[in-house]
């Protein structure tokens, strides 16, 4: 099968439209097509199309985006994967979002300016709603909890273009954390992360700078995932979190904590 799809992204873009629809289909869990009734056959809903695939021939990259309806604002599911110039497979960014649930306009600031999750501006009474509504930094709407039930598909694909891993870039601390848990190690980072880890104890740098006084930054932020990477989107390490890399061999779980007995 790997010699069929070739072994990059770039490879299955040059394909004919048909045939490179079929294979990144492949990518798309089962559950959407009865949750938000999207025929298997034809990907619309009421006769519009309901997945988009945006994989032109001589791109590197590949994004799928399924909308439970064709009026709606944002994905219900998003998926933007790449090849690196070393010839591995990324996943750039996948976002789940719970198409019933509230949106908080934190992609966009108080002039309707993108954001960029938070790293060119932000919108703090945005974040500060959505922080109080359980959602973490970046997060537009709820998620779907499903990101368990993709790393198998992750896998599969990049075992059928003839690769043992992938790699993803945690875009904030709550990200890795959930990326450790579902399998992934580090290609970058695992230092910093059990650094952060230590200076959010009590008595540590980071632990230090926590206040009532300060909203992302409450005194109890450090007990918790979301806790600590909001206050890390607020800017207590004195930079962005940027710099990390991620990878998960296929059918191996690395076992790596850098928060041990962690909670949400």
């Amino acid at each position: 099968m790997s010699e069929q799809w070739g072994n990059s992204i770039r490879e299955v873009n040059q394909l004919p439209e048909d045939r490179k629809q079929a294979i990144y289909r492949t990518l798309l869990p089962d559950w959407i097509y009865p949750t938000y009734n999207i025929d298997p056959d034809t990907l619309a809903v009421d006769g519009y199309p309901a997945v988009r695939f945006r994989c032109p021939s001589g791109s590197r990259a590949l994004e799928i985006s399924v909308y439970r309806y064709a009026t709606d604002r944002d994905p219900a599911l998003y998926l933007n994967m790449a090849d690196t110039f070393n010839n591995q497979l990324l996943v750039l960014l996948v976002v789940m979002n719970n198409p019933d649930g509230p949106r908080f306009n934190v992609d966009i600031d108080m002039n309707g300016n993108p954001t960029h999750l938070g790293t060119t501006g932000r919108n703090l009474a945005a974040e500060e709603a959505a922080m109080q509504y359980g959602l973490a930094p970046g997060q537009i709407r709820s998620g779907l909890r499903s990101f368990r039930n993709a790393v198998p598909l992750f896998e599969q694909f990049v075992s059928k273009l003839g690769h043992d891993m992938f790699l993803i870039e945690p875009l904030a601390y709550h990200n890795a954390i959930i990326f450790e848990r579902y399998g992934f190690s580090y290609m970058r980072g695992q230092r910093e992360m059990l650094r952060i880890h230590q200076e959010f104890q009590p008595g540590g740098e980071l632990h230090a700078k926590l206040s009532d006084d300060r909203v992302f930054r409450p005194l109890d932020a450090w007990k918790t995932i979301r806790g600590r990477s909001w206050a890390i989107h607020d800017g207590i390490l004195g930079h962005a979190y940027t710099g990390f890399q991620m990878y998960k061999r296929v059918g191996i779980h690395a076992g790596i904590q850098t928060f041990p007995d962690s909670v949400w």
